[in-house]
């Protein structure tokens, strides 16, 4: 596989898994993609709005955990293979230490008193990942979506699957065609119109 030649603007690939080391630590317990976009958006500017939400929709697409191929996705995009292989290795290794350690220290604290507030610490950090996520997605929600039909598309989805309960991959099967049909037929309407005003 052949190697993106370096930008001279990418960022170093210390930069990148020190980056993503920083994300990893920040995000434990969930909200992940609130924070990569924080770090690799707002803070850093590797990426802009577009770039990103292209690249996590990508990541929704294809097998694996998403937040880790959006990961490689960016790192793919700024430094090419190296890159990945940086931002991977940055956003998994730190945490999965801290998930061995965490678990062991969880499992030794079953039988003791005090061992009821771990579970409840757990818990809320459980309700902050939520929230993060949830704000993250209004925010990219409020640049991505402009028009009625793609808002409509994106709200129809999120009540099949987080309120009616229906599976994911079946909702997706209906909706993307029906997504790609309004964007085709939105770009034939729009290229009419230029066309008309010529």
């Amino acid at each position: 596989m052949p190697t993106r030649p370096p930008n001279p603007h990418a960022p170093s690939l210390a930069a990148l898994f020190g980056g993503f080391v920083g994300i990893g630590m920040s995000s434990f317990g969930g909200g992940l993609t609130a924070w990569v976009r924080r770090e690799v958006v707002q803070r850093r500017g590797w990426l802009d709005d577009q770039q990103f939400l292209s690249g996590y929709a990508l990541s929704q697409l294809v097998p694996g955990a998403s937040n880790v191929n959006l990961a490689v996705f960016i790192g793919t995009q700024l430094r090419g293979v190296p890159g990945a292989v940086a931002c991977f290795l940055g956003l998994t290794t730190p945490p999965m230490l801290i998930a061995l350690l965490t678990s062991a220290a969880y499992f030794a604290m079953r039988g003791v008193p005090g061992g009821v507030s771990v579970s409840l610490a757990l818990s809320g950090m459980g309700a902050v990942a939520i929230g993060l996520s949830l704000g993250t997605g209004i925010r990219l929600a409020r640049q991505g979506i402009r028009r009625a039909v793609p808002a409509l598309i994106a709200a129809t989805v999120a009540l099949s699957v987080g309120v009616v309960g229906l599976p994911l991959l079946k909702v997706l099967a209906v909706m993307i065609p029906v997504s790609l049909l309004a964007a085709l037929l939105t770009r034939r309407r729009a290229v009419r119109l230029e066309s008309e005003l010529r």
